[in-house]
């Protein structure tokens, strides 16, 4: 009959407790579970064996973490070991919540661990009873401590590399999108709205951003001459459209529109102009997001796919854990689930539609490259996802390879194998990695030198004979002083050798007046 010990982690520290008649309580399982709110009944059963409370809020943060990764931190390891090892000769069993822990304690330490059975009822009950069954411990005590590691726990979750949010990603392609409907709907608001007294301007100017600068800037088409052509070409960027702008605009059939109509048309153009040239600033923002965050991906698919398939996905993290089958598909769910229903034809892509390389690739071959380029996708988001220093020499080498399957379907021309172009990338990560921190390094050496000369200027060691040397020696090594830096110098080295020759002077003065004795 072995004794059972269950292990508690909570927010002040570590507690193990005996559990009595553990193989009758496993046999009434269901009266457990009634008897657990019930503290008298389940007193009876658990009672505290030992108790290690953590020593501060730092400890507390060390500890949960490494529990929540499975692994066995060291307080928790010298408890236990000094806890069993008082038991030598019994059989003993430790009950615990997560079975991955449990493993690594049983490696570490050699007892037998259990989740099964009786013992989340148990944990439960221990959860519920925990300040009564410590002494000198409160039920607000306890809350202020899980409070207080809740908090650093979460904080610590949060916690990481500022630059490398995909967060940003996801915010900033929603937004992206968002704007891209909201401008072409105050677009076509604005050419409506404008052609009643314009029409002929939206068969000159198609573009939507360019349509809402005009509109703002002629305003009433009578007031429109030849003087603003100038002006006109500066934004058009196009001296036929301007020409045809101002002759239209003579002989325009549109009624007329009063001035209130006119200041509300450029006031909602002003918006639209500054709506579009907010959506560039953003496309901006992303791509150096992106270049950032996922540069591999970045360079295989593209700015706003692979976001879009980060922003599906939830994160970066999350994307590289699916399998290519699942990123081929991401953002056709609903045609994926109508097929399995009808039994139908399965989607061959989802957001990765929109990369060139399907839309270059012909009729036969689209479900081929969309489910290669799948492939290479999520070995991309992998490699920014755990990768310590970003690069995108292994996004350069996967376009290339996507290109040379590309090729292979049109020609036949055999593509190269996956080992050979990944070691390609690794080498060229390599060279640059290697160039980075040699630019570094001369950086702070040039840095550290120039600090030496500083200070040797700045103590006056330099006498008047070898500043012209120095002077030199700082020309040949690429690096001029300032005229107010020689100066300076120069003025401190004579300053030096006048108070050495006056000191000189008086030395010799009184060994002329010692009287030598014999």
């Amino acid at each position: 009959m072995s004794n059972l010990y269950v292990l508690y982690e909570h927010a002040a520290g570590f507690a193990v407790f005996s559990v009595k008649e553990f193989e009758e309580i496993s046999m009434f399982l269901p009266q457990v579970e009634s008897s657990v709110t019930d503290f008298a009944k389940f007193n009876s059963i658990v009672k505290l064996a030992a108790f290690a409370p953590f020593k501060t809020a730092i400890a507390a943060l060390e500890n949960v973490n490494a529990i929540s990764e499975g692994i066995v931190p060291q307080d928790l390891m010298v408890f236990l070991d000094d806890f069993f090892s008082k038991l030598k000769k019994k059989k003993c069993q430790l009950g615990i919540a997560d079975a991955k822990l449990g493993a690594a304690i049983t490696e570490a330490i050699g007892v037998q661990c259990s989740h099964f059975g009786a013992i989340p009822e148990i944990m439960r009950g221990i959860r519920f009873h925990f300040p009564k069954l410590i002494k000198g411990f409160t039920a607000k005590s306890a809350g202020i401590a899980q409070l207080g590691l809740g908090h650093s726990y979460s904080r610590a979750k949060v916690k990481f590399n500022v630059n490398r949010s995909d967060n940003m990603i996801i915010q900033s392609i929603a937004l992206l999108d968002q704007l891209d409907k909201d401008v072409n709907t105050f677009s076509m608001r604005i050419r409506e709205w404008y052609s009643y007294h314009f029409p002929e301007l939206v068969k000159i100017i198609p573009d939507n951003y360019l349509f809402a600068k005009v509109a703002k800037f002629v305003k009433d088409r009578k007031s429109l001459t030849d003087d603003k052509l100038e002006e006109l070409e500066e934004i058009v960027m196009d001296s036929a459209k301007a020409k045809a702008i101002i002759d239209s605009s003579k002989m325009s059939m549109g009624m007329d529109i009063s001035i209130i109509d006119l200041i509300n048309i450029e006031m909602f153009a002003e918006r639209v102009v500054k709506l579009s040239e907010y959506r560039k600033k953003l496309a901006t923002y992303l791509h150096n997001k992106m270049n950032c965050v996922a540069p591999n991906l970045q360079t295989l698919i593209g700015d706003q796919v692979g976001a879009r398939l980060i922003s599906h996905a939830g994160s970066l993290t999350n994307l590289a854990k699916y399998p290519a089958s699942t990123v081929q598909i991401l953002g056709a769910e609903k045609a994926l689930f109508r097929a399995l229903k009808t039994r139908s034809n399965t989607p061959k892509y989802g957001l990765i539609y929109h990369s060139s390389f399907i839309g270059r690739a012909g009729l036969k071959n689209k479900g081929r490259i969309s489910r290669f380029l799948a492939n290479k996708c999520s070995i991309a988001s992998r490699i920014d996802c755990f990768l310590d220093q970003p690069t995108s020499a292994f996004g350069a080498s996967l376009k290339a390879q996507v290109e040379e399957r590309l090729k292979f379907y049109e020609t036949g021309e055999i593509p190269r194998k996956n080992i050979e172009v990944m070691k390609e990338a690794i080498l060229t990560a390599n060279q640059k990695s290697i160039t980075n921190e040699d630019a570094v390094e001369d950086g702070q050496s040039l840095k550290k030198k120039n600090k030496k000369k500083k200070r040797k200027h700045a103590d006056g060691e330099v006498s008047s004979g070898n500043v012209n040397g120095t002077i030199l020696e700082e020309n040949d090594a690429n690096q001029t002083l300032s005229l107010e830096d020689q100066s300076n110098s120069i003025v401190v080295a004579n300053g030096d050798n006048g108070e050495l020759s006056k000191k000189k002077k008086k030395k010799k003065n009184k060994d002329k007046n010692k009287v030598e004795i014999v």
